[in-house]
């Protein structure tokens, strides 16, 4: 899954040029928002301040605004980009790494062929997505930790002691605590996941073999009896859920509240301004929520490990079914150029010859 595409001489570029081209992205996109928190501080002072400044400053600052959110959407958009393309080019390697195996093996292996188009997709966009998630809280950490420790001197919340970067070790804590519980909350979703999979597989391949034996497969009884299991299977997965969203929105509403523990004595104390309860609450917001990471996509990250459990199992049966009885060496290069002059045999189901396969690169 990695080596295919990370290893290779072929993506070099794409996995590390392209790879290098999203972290300078994401990197804009982390300072765009620290230019914003420092924007809403100015803001926000004006207007407890409003003798003090002039319709013009009001002006020019949301100028300033529209200036760092123009830039912000510029790079958001691009990264977006960029990320469905590397993750096309991730499952393209993946898929042309298992293709040869596949085809060398005589066995019948079940699901190969969603292993290889489904799975594939899937894996490498998630993948993608999470790692760009989390290079992006690092950052992020980066950048708002030090704001964070800086705005939470003076503050303090009653009953507890006072101490350097309280907001940010209140950050860090409630985040360990909650991903902690999120995860003996949804234990079972992985297996759930998995097994649920297993079903739907079921369902689609006898599917399939009904296209071309509708006499022999594909009887109303045998896709009733495949429904079933699906449909059981979904109750069960979506009971869990339930449990896990209601966790995940008491904890998010929950979250809300702390900075204003903090905060709720100093603003009445009048030691704060609007504009910094503004800042710290949206500094606050950007450190918890890179904590936080694992807790707001568990999901995913489930589903992430039900995928690479049955690509594992894939990988493992085209190893015990290869005619040498290990892993095959690396596949030819991806096709490039789809070229309609020349078909595969109808009979044979062979690898296109060398002058097809050149012309189907890309």
């Amino acid at each position: 899954m990695i080596k295919a595409y990370f290893w290779s001489k072929k993506w070099f570029g794409w996995a590390y040029g392209s790879g290098a081209l999203l972290l300078g992205c994401l990197y804009a996109q982390v300072h765009m928002t620290v230019l914003l928190n420092k924007w809403r501080r100015e803001f926000f002072d004006m207007f407890q301040k409003i003798e003090s400044h002039t319709l013009g400053e009001f002006w020019a600052s949301l100028g300033h605004f529209i200036l760092i959110v123009l830039c912000y959407v510029f790079f958001a958009v691009l990264t977006a980009y960029l990320t469905r393309l590397y993750s096309l080019r991730w499952r393209e390697a993946m898929t042309f790494q298992y293709i040869p195996r596949w085809r060398a093996v005589q066995e019948e292996i079940e699901g190969a062929s969603q292993r290889i188009q489904e799975d594939t997709y899937r894996f490498a966009k998630i993948v993608e997505s999470l790692g760009l998630q989390v290079v992006n809280a690092l950052m992020t950490l980066v950048a708002f930790i030090p704001i964070l420790w800086g705005l939470s001197s003076g503050l303090r919340m009653p009953f507890v002691p006072d101490m350097p970067g309280s907001l940010v070790w209140a950050a860090l804590t409630t985040s360990i605590g909650g991903m902690i519980i999120s995860w003996f909350v949804g234990i079972k979703l992985p297996d759930l996941e998995y097994n649920n999979q297993k079903a739907e597989a079921a369902l689609r391949k006898e599917l399939v073999y009904g296209e071309d034996n509708k006499a022999k497969f594909a009887s109303l009884s045998r896709l009733t009896k495949l429904f079933t299991s699906i449909r059981v299977n979904y109750h069960r997965l979506f009971l869990h859920y339930g449990y896990f969203d209601l966790w995940t929105y008491v904890y998010g509403q929950m979250m809300y509240v702390v900075p204003f523990l903090f905060l709720g004595p100093s603003v009445f104390a009048g030691t704060v301004t609007l504009g910094v309860v503004m800042q710290v609450i949206d500094a606050f917001s950007q450190v918890h929520s890179s904590f936080s990471l694992f807790i707001y996509n568990w999901t995913t990250v489930t589903e992430l490990r039900s995928i690479r459990r049955r690509l594992r199992e894939f990988e493992a049966n085209l190893d015990k079914h290869s005619p040498s009885g290990r892993e095959q060496p690396d596949l030819p290069a991806a096709p490039k150029e789809l070229s309609l002059a020349q078909k595969p045999s109808r009979g044979g189901g062979n690898i296109p010859t060398p002058d097809v396969a050149k012309a189907l690169e890309g």
